[in-house]
């Protein structure tokens, strides 16, 4: 093989490259693929409507509760992600770099509801604060709660909750 084609089949190589990178990087920062293949875990609740189920991606490093849902699409109707703090504290959320409106529910350290911040405002960094000690911070598509008729005081049914 000549050392032109050589050099252009390393090119055209290095160009490929670079675009596969730039395509998964485009895709990360917009969520495109953030969370696509996210593994869930149910999770249930109790209302007084019946008994709720969704499956839920799990936040429970600082990395993953800092990325939480920013730049990505709507959730799913079923779909929700559960925020867990290993040792409870009063949490307050944000949704900066969040495009969605969320219900924001939080989460004692008995699995009761303690308050919903519905319909948050998209890209705002207004703090959304916890009514209480919380052990877990559940963040589904806006207005879903109220559809779903969740509400203070319902029991939230996941591992990281006691029976």
């Amino acid at each position: 093989m000549s050392l032109t084609r050589i050099l252009r089949a390393a090119t055209i190589a290095a160009l490929v490259a670079t675009a596969a990178c730039a395509q998964q990087a485009a895709e990360t920062k917009s969520g495109a693929s953030i969370g696509a293949t996210a593994p869930t875990e149910v999770l249930t609740i109790d209302t007084h409507d019946g008994q709720v189920r969704l499956n839920v991606e799990i936040a429970d490093d600082d990395a993953e509760r800092q990325q939480g849902l920013m730049f990505r699409d709507p959730l799913p109707d079923d779909r929700g992600m559960l925020f867990y703090f290993q040792t409870p504290e009063n949490a307050s959320f944000w949704m900066h770099n969040t495009p969605s409106s969320l219900d924001i529910i939080f989460i004692g350290v008995d699995g009761r509801i303690l308050n919903i911040a519905d319909h948050t405002t998209p890209y705002s960094d207004a703090p959304v604060p916890a009514a209480g000690l919380t052990r877990g911070v559940l963040e589904i598509r806006a207005g879903r709660a109220a559809e779903l008729g969740i509400r203070p005081g319902d029991r939230v049914h996941h591992r990281i909750f006691p029976s």
